[in-house]
């Protein structure tokens, strides 16, 4: 069970759901995951932003947890996407200041910019953390008729 998200008030019109341990070169792989639902939830418009705000969560659990150990959630929800990766390190993510000579800092500075909403929560028995992110569809349209939905 996730441990940020209870059970939706909006009807969860698909999801992914996978737990890893993560390397170098996963970032690839799981944003090639996450295009290929976008695509076919119809929420092809969200792929930029959301692979990116992706991207940056992913490579902090490979560069700041000891085991890189996480959980990934994709869920479509009608109107929205929501993403999030829960890890077993209890620090929590601190933004950087962006300051222009930083060699980083700017992941979670990225994943404001490119995101509606995003935040991270630690687990209630201090194990570790879940961070996430959701993109909003721009246009009502561009969801793909209805009969075009399916659950994964």
């Amino acid at each position: 069970m996730n441990h940020v998200t209870p059970p939706p008030p909006l009807p969860v019109r698909g999801a992914y759901r996978m737990s890893l341990t993560l390397g170098e070169h996963s970032v690839r792989h799981l944003r090639f995951i996450l295009r290929a639902y976008l695509g076919s939830w119809g929420m092809g418009e969200l792929r930029d932003c959301a692979e990116l705000a992706l991207t940056e969560l992913v490579t902090n659990v490979v560069r700041h947890v000891p085991d890189r150990r996480c959980e990934l959630l994709i869920l479509r929800r009608p109107r929205s996407l929501r993403v999030e990766v829960a890890d077993t390190c209890p620090l929590l993510p601190r933004q950087g200041s962006g300051e222009e000579l930083a060699e980083g800092g700017r992941g979670l500075l990225i994943v404001a910019a490119v995101t509606d909403r995003w935040g991270y929560e630690p687990r209630a028995d201090g194990s570790g953390k879940t961070a996430w992110f959701e993109c909003d569809a721009k246009e009502s349209g561009q969801l793909g008729p209805p009969g075009a939905t399916r659950s994964v």
